[in-house]
């Protein structure tokens, strides 16, 4: 038989729907509010069948065990370090493995930001899982909200689960971002990281992980906006602005430690990055 909760050991917290229409109406607490959030250990027999969804953008994070969701006429399985993103309004079911049963930490949110970040986590009605790169992370976050709701339900602790949530969705939309462990991309990335005073170049990155040129490429544009000899120049970038802000080298000595003997090309390459000469920067009050 379907469970909704009581689970033992679980951790349960609902915000009064009056207090959610009211937070929905006042800043901060419009754009996304947190209105319910739990977390159900080896939850057997647990499971929901909505056949019109529910006004809440769900959120449920599969530590242990395993689980399923289906929506669109798809059904997934679901297993350890997996997210489930379901939009609201969207028909769906979930439940519990019956011999693996799921462990798992959830949350419901409302509000105007919400569809923007469920677009940048990549979630579509066919498609409503993701694999966790830092689950623990996301596991802290849902924690956070869990300990916080379980107080009360105060306009300043909505504001606070607010925060948490926002970065809780923005965390999944940067995991989908990020590049898989050992995948061709990742592996440059680490190398890129590890050279920023060298010189690359494309074609032997590319033979080096066993893609084309254009392949590789075209998976830098997916992962950072733009391509390989533009994320190792940001890095270089990166260095050499820690250097001005750390260090009294000199704006010569710095563009060679961040691979570039012209001190000229150098300064022109940080003022087209920072529309500010490298000096100009280092003279800048921070913080």
């Amino acid at each position: 038989m379907e469970r909704a909760d009581g689970f033992e050991h679980e951790r349960l917290s609902v915000v009064p729907r009056p207090l959610v229409e009211a937070a929905l109406t006042r800043p901060v607490t419009k754009r996304l509010v947190v209105t319910d959030a739990g977390y159900f250990p080896r939850a057997q027999g647990h499971g929901r069948h909505r056949n019109h969804g529910v006004r809440e953008t769900i959120v449920i994070v599969c530590v242990a065990g395993s689980g399923w969701v289906e929506a669109a006429g798809v059904r997934t399985r679901v297993g350890s370090s997996t997210a489930i993103v379901i939009p609201a309004g969207l028909a769906h079911s979930y439940g519990a493995d019956s011999n693996e049963p799921w462990t798992i930490w959830w949350c419901h949110v409302r509000g105007s930001d919400v569809p923007e970040l469920v677009d940048a986590a990549g979630i579509r009605s066919d498609r409503l899982t993701l694999s966790l790169r830092s689950v623990e992370k996301v596991t802290a976050l849902l924690d956070e909200i869990s300990v916080a709701l379980s107080r009360d339900t105060t306009p300043a602790r909505l504001t606070l689960t607010a925060g948490i949530g926002w970065r809780l969705l923005a965390q999944l939309a940067v995991d989908r971002l990020l590049p898989e462990e050992g995948t061709p991309v990742q592996r440059v990335m680490r190398y890129l990281e590890e050279r920023v005073d060298g010189r690359v170049q494309v074609g032997e990155l590319a033979a080096m992980v066993g893609v084309s040129s254009s392949h590789l490429a075209a998976l830098f544009r997916d992962a950072t906006g733009g391509g390989v000899l533009a994320h190792h120049n940001a890095l270089k970038m990166a260095k050499a602005r820690v250097l001005l802000d750390t260090s009294t080298l000199t704006v010569a000595e710095i563009g060679r430690q961040v691979g570039i003997d012209d001190a000229f090309y150098f300064s022109r390459q940080f003022r087209r990055v920072h529309g500010m000469s490298p000096r100009a920067y280092r003279d800048t009050r921070k913080g």
